[in-house]
């Protein structure tokens, strides 16, 4: 099994027949980013369902159509497929642009029609004509999770082998003892990291899908996991991190485990981020290398420079749900603090080490997985050439540990957003970046943020069982 692309319809129809292909799986992101799916029978697809597309109800997909005008166009993008190694019946999956029927254009809500839009921009800005995306995505393994949300039993329960909570718990076979310590898990070998064959798996399942992978490891909080996909075109990019999820949650299901990209899923340990390593092409020549600091070029400080200023609007869409901003807080490696460094990874932007002018790139470490990959992958292409168009420089970097700089050092740092709410209301009133060339929409940045404040006051009205703890005897 292997990912496919196709030129032809007709090239298509024939490997489906001659692999007796039962399924075709239409697949698309809605704006929160999650993956959606409806699955043609192959007796009923043909040259013309390819062509023109499928009708589907676009008012049951969360902050899309009103329900007097739900009719919406699926067509499939033969350019990206693969087999689905997950299902019973042999299926490939296809990913999909959404059409307004009306118009026969792209949904201008479609999160994978603002990324293709994003790259389009890109080249008729004259700054570039490929931008390369490298995200990192982490994730937790439990082996239960239970959760409560009632009027009168609010709450969450989970657990794994690997917590260092369950060094004293009776197992049917004994308890070995090999477990990651908090903040502890950080490249351990087997059995200390009781993960490895599951990622393992995870990866090889990857790789049949077309998503290129160069490593797996554990992270630093017991049950936290990391795999390392190859970097590539921002679409593209962002595609892959949607099998990746996919991937990881149903791998994980086999083994009876559950997988999640919840950013703070654990109190007390280090969360889950989405490092996001970024780079532009002209010509066949990398545009982020030159003779500045770091062996950066001018355009990669103007780059960096913009990320820096749109970045509590770009929350919004990097970080994109209210548990991120509890990750989002000193004390945990995470990148809470507006500046940019080689290998300091206290900075919110870090410059990897690079081996040739090629390699040479900018890290953004304060996304998570969270975030829908499409919309957070360009707006934070849309801020960085805002950056390079308007010669927005970063100021010196950073060179020392952010997290030991005293009060009067650190106030005069800017910061990430502190919640959802903060960023939405950021992105509500800084987001002309973001319009340029019709990449978004002020009918999409609308939306979304209206989609996203259900979220937030969801949030903010519930109780919280810290509350009880604080409060209830008062």
């Amino acid at each position: 099994m292997t990912s496919h692309s196709f030129k032809k319809d007709t090239v298509f129809l024939k490997f489906i027949k001659d692999n007796d292909i039962q399924f075709i799986d239409m697949n698309f992101t809605d704006m929160r980013g999650k993956w959606q799916h409806t699955a043609e029978h192959i007796s009923a697809f043909d040259a013309n369902k390819i062509k023109e597309g499928i009708f589907f109800d676009g008012s049951s997909i969360a902050g899309w159509k009103d329900i007097n005008e739900s009719d919406m166009i699926l067509r499939p993008d033969l350019s990206k497929t693969c087999l689905d190694p997950f299902a019973a019946q042999k299926t490939i999956k296809v990913f999909c642009d959404v059409i307004e029927p009306a118009t026969g254009k792209p949904y201008e809500r479609d999160p994978r029609h603002i990324a293709k839009s994003a790259e389009a921009y890109l080249k008729s800005s004259g700054l570039g004509d490929v931008a390369y995306f490298g995200p990192e995505a982490e994730f937790f393994i439990f082996d239960d999770v239970k959760v409560h949300n009632s009027p009168n039993k609010i709450g969450f329960e989970i657990d794994s082998e690997e917590s260092p909570e369950n060094s004293g718990k009776d197992y049917a076979t004994g308890n070995m003892g090999h477990r990651p310590k908090v903040k502890g898990g950080y490249f351990p070998e087997s059995p200390i990291d009781s993960a490895s064959d599951i990622r393992g798996e995870m990866v090889t399942v990857m790789q049949s899908m077309g998503v290129g992978v160069e490593k797996h490891h554990h992270e630093v909080a017991p049950s936290q996991n990391e795999i390392g996909i190859v970097y590539s075109t921002l679409t593209d990019a962002a595609d892959n991190i949607q099998l990746y999820k996919h991937v990881v949650h149903n791998v994980a299901n086999s083994y009876g485990k559950s997988a999640t990209f919840l950013p703070k899923p654990v109190v007390g340990d280090n969360g889950s981020g989405m490092h996001c390593h970024q780079s532009i092409w002209k010509a066949g020549a990398p545009q982020f290398s030159g003779n500045a600091y770091a062996g950066l070029s001018e355009t990669a400080l103007y780059y960096i420079g913009g990320i820096i200023k749109h970045a509590k609007s770009l929350n919004a869409l990097t970080n994109a749900s209210t548990n991120s901003y509890k990750r989002l807080v000193p004390g945990y490696e995470a990148p809470v603090l507006l500046a940019y460094s080689a290998r300091n990874r206290s900075a919110s932007c870090r410059i990897p080490h690079a081996s040739s002018p090629n390699a040479k790139r900018v890290e953004i470490r304060f996304p998570d997985a969270t975030a829908n990959p499409y919309l957070a992958f360009a707006a934070q292409l849309m801020a960085g050439l805002d950056g390079i168009e308007n010669k927005i420089h970063p100021g010196d970097a950073m060179e020392a540990d952010l997290y030991e700089l005293g009060e009067d050092e650190l106030s005069k740092i800017p910061t990430v957003a502190g919640s959802l709410r903060e960023a939405l209301e950021c992105l509500k009133e800084d987001h002309d970046y973001l319009l340029k060339g019709d990449v978004f929409t002020k009918d999409t940045i609308d939306a979304y943020i209206k989609l996203k404040m259900q979220e937030v006051e969801l949030y903010e009205t519930t109780t919280h069982p810290i509350e009880y703890l604080m409060y209830y005897s008062c």
